[in-house]
């Protein structure tokens, strides 16, 4: 029997797996992930990773492997305008460190986060199914018999559900959700410029939505743009030519021509809170406990701030000689994430609701607002250390310690 098993092998997956299997060898862990082998390389999505973040994957031993890949934002500009406004305000700015040669955050792309988890997992004796997902489950009083798709049927003492914000397995926890559905989609490329970005990245908050521009390694950066879906759909969907000169206009010329490489998606947006992260025997964990919008760039950080919590639930669990699996043990991790997940999907629908929106009384507001923070340094460094730097109340890995 297994003492875990991990439904889906992306990064909040293989973390999972990873943590708990590097401060406790002996328990048997399998993850199980529909998509074939190799095909988190193929992903061309980047992702921001907060300083604590990246402490933790230091923790774990795979920062020194994933940092050559990483671009450090040294600073962050947000402006308010329209798409067609000539000159784009800056109404505020934060600088780049939170410590010293510590960086807020670095930008990197999926599969160098994910490859060397993978590689560190199978290391470590994680057993590894690919094309696997795990389709049913039911859980007992002393283990979970979960049947996967090749038709076997496997027992663990838990179960840990990292199969995505539309999670099936949830669903058959019993486990309901708070959900909402913005009406708008988040379009993601990568694009190459003439003259480098030093590092900065820009939120502008335009009308339709936020269009973030994100630094990566060299002249690229990676894109979050937001608009309403249909828009969104028909930008996709268009040629090259229409693209890139709808990108053009909310891009700007300040880093020279530009050119959209690798692709592009479109990812509706929307808020989905689960109202409970746990049931008995199973644990929900990253985007199958909490979908929210972009406007923040911490989706990835609250799911490695679930994998720090439920790490160490598990690990101390059982150093004490209980069951890993039991409610009353699981109740620890809920109470770790669900108050710091709810505040942070408020946070983001107040600033999407506030920000995607054209009403000119609203717009004086929220500017004037953004220029009464600029000018409070303190303030500034209050919130930029929220956003990335561990507290004592947070898991040891996300201060840089193993569980």
């Amino acid at each position: 029997m297994l003492d875990i098993l991990v439904a889906g092998g992306g990064y909040v997956g293989l973390s999972v797996a990873v943590s708990i299997k590097k401060a406790a060898p002996h328990l048997k862990i399998m993850v199980a992930d529909g998509a074939p082998d190799g095909a988190w390389q193929r992903d061309g999505r980047a992702s921001a990773i907060a300083a604590a973040a990246s402490r933790m994957l230091a923790a774990l031993g795979l920062w020194d492997e994933m940092l050559p890949h990483a671009q450090p934002i040294n600073k962050m500009i947000i402006t308010d305008s329209r798409t067609s406004d000539p000159v784009r305000p800056v109404f505020l700015t934060f600088d780049g460190e939170v410590g010293k040669d510590e960086p807020f955050a670095h930008m990197i792309p999926n599969p160098a986060m994910v490859g060397p988890l993978l590689k560190a997992a199978e290391a470590l004796g994680v057993e590894m199914k690919f094309s696997t997902s795990v389709e049913t489950f039911a859980a007992g009083p002393v283990s979970v018999s979960a049947k996967l798709s090749t038709g076997e049927t496997v027992e663990a003492r838990l179960l840990v559900a990292c199969d995505g914000a539309k999670s099936r397995l949830r669903d058959i926890a019993g486990i309901k959700t708070v959900h909402w559905d913005y009406g708008q989609s988040g379009i993601v490329t990568t694009v190459e410029h003439e003259r480098p970005h030093d590092g900065v990245a820009e939120e502008h908050f335009l009308p339709a939505g936020p269009f973030a521009v994100l630094p990566l390694p060299g002249n690229r950066s990676s894109l979050v743009w937001t608009e309403r879906t249909a828009d969104a759909d028909k930008l996709v969907a268009a040629d090259d030519l229409v693209f890139e000169e709808e990108l053009e206009r909310r891009f700007g010329h300040k880093l020279g021509p530009i050119r959209a490489v690798g692709g592009r998606r479109a990812f509706p947006l929307g808020l989905t809170l689960a109202r409970a992260f746990v049931a008995n025997r199973v644990a929900l964990a990253g985007d199958s406990a909490h979908g929210i919008h972009p406007i923040s760039g911490q989706g990835l950080n609250l799911g490695f701030k679930d994998v720090a919590a439920l790490a160490e639930t598990i690990v101390d669990a059982d150093r004490l000689g209980l069951d890993i699996g039991a409610l009353n043990v699981l109740e620890r991790y809920q109470s770790w994430r669900r108050f710091d997940t709810f505040r942070m999907g408020v946070t983001t629908d107040v600033l999407n609701r506030l920000f995607s929106n054209d009403i000119t009384p609203i717009r004086i507001a929220r500017d004037f607002g953004l220029g009464v923070v600029d000018r409070m340094p303190g303030l500034k460094n209050f919130f930029i250390k929220q956003a990335s730097i561990a507290t004592g109340a947070d898991p040891k890995l996300l201060g840089g310690m193993l569980p």
